[in-house]
């Protein structure tokens, strides 16, 4: 049993914020960081809306965002697990009980920042083809599908910002939305409809995708019609939201009906010296920006709640 003073579940925006202030109070903090550090961010191409890093020369990418904010945290004294939480236990209190899959831990205090992973749409199709067609990450795999046109569904800031990016490789882009609007914000939709690239088909839904060994195409439906009507494609990039990467804390901690672990407004969940952030705890903003200071307010109170105990 390996023993920590504090222990950051997640490696996002959130976890390394987390990281870094603990680190920097001197509590020597270890993350748990998963197979990937830094979340959806590190999946992110372009990141435009994270005050100091911008330049008119220089967009950064979330990559790069990533490693310097990981650079931060180490230069203070954090460290870093690649490994992932399968287990743990918060119902006796300190020191807390916790599992990954090469180890087992106790901690005096915990900063969950586990944040969330992409919804699927069920449909017929999509498990099959994943890797061959249907994506999830455009930043990731935009670079395959040069040439070729593709299908962006959804309607958000994440189904804008990946259409737009996948226009830099792809000769077209058809964002299929079930409403007759989007759902980003007015910057993103903008820029989206100024793009010539980008086409809109409204009021559909994607019930099935089709290929044979690769994505061939789609079979759409009108939600407003019921008028059914096949699309051609050679890529399906789905982004349709998000749900938190709670299961392993299940009937440890208090959570809403969608798995979002309940905090209050200083970041504590219902069993103390266990605090959340990120959007393992953030349904509505969901942003770099918010998460760090999810992440910072976390830790800060975490080490408060250290120092009380002793």
């Amino acid at each position: 049993m390996q023993k920590e003073r504090v222990i950051v579940i997640g490696s996002g925006p959130a976890g390394l914020t987390a990281a870094m202030y603990t680190a920097r109070a001197q509590l020597n903090p270890l993350v748990i960081a998963g197979t990937q550090i830094g979340g959806q961010i590190a999946l992110t191409h372009e990141v435009e809306n994270y005050p100091g890093f911008w330049s008119e020369e220089k967009t950064p990418t979330g990559p790069e965002l990533v490693e310097v904010m990981q650079k931060q945290a180490e230069h203070f004294g954090a460290r870093f697990e690649y490994d992932e939480v399968v287990e743990v236990d918060f119902s006796k209190g300190a020191p807390f009980y916790i599992k990954t899959y090469g180890n087992e831990y106790e901690a005096d205090g915990v900063v969950v920042t586990a944040g969330a992973s992409p919804r699927h749409l069920g449909v017929p199709g999509e498990q099959e083809y994943v890797g061959r067609g249907v994506s999830y990450c455009g930043t990731c795999d935009g670079f395959f599908f040069r040439g070729k046109d593709v299908v962006v569904v959804g309607g958000g800031d994440s189904a804008m910002e990946e259409g737009i990016f996948l226009t830099k490789f792809a000769n077209k882009v058809e964002v299929v939305h079930r409403r007759d609007e989007l759902r980003a914000g007015t910057s993103l939709q903008n820029r989206a409809f100024a793009n010539e690239k980008i086409s809109f088909v409204w009021d559909t839904v994607v019930e099935e995708i089709q290929g044979n060994g690769v994505v061939q195409g789609v079979q759409t439906r009108n939600v407003k019609t019921g008028e059914t009507k096949p699309l051609k494609t050679d890529g399906v990039f789905i982004f349709i939201g998000h749900f938190p990467n709670s299961k392993f804390l299940v009937g440890q901690l208090a959570m809403d009906e969608e798995g979002y672990v309940i905090t209050d407004e200083r970041y504590r969940t219902s069993v103390p010296g266990v605090y959340a952030a990120g959007e393992i705890q953030d349904s509505h903003f969901r942003q770099i920006a918010t998460s760090v200071g999810q992440g910072t307010g976390a830790a800060m109170e975490l080490e408060k709640w250290l120092a009380a105990q002793e």
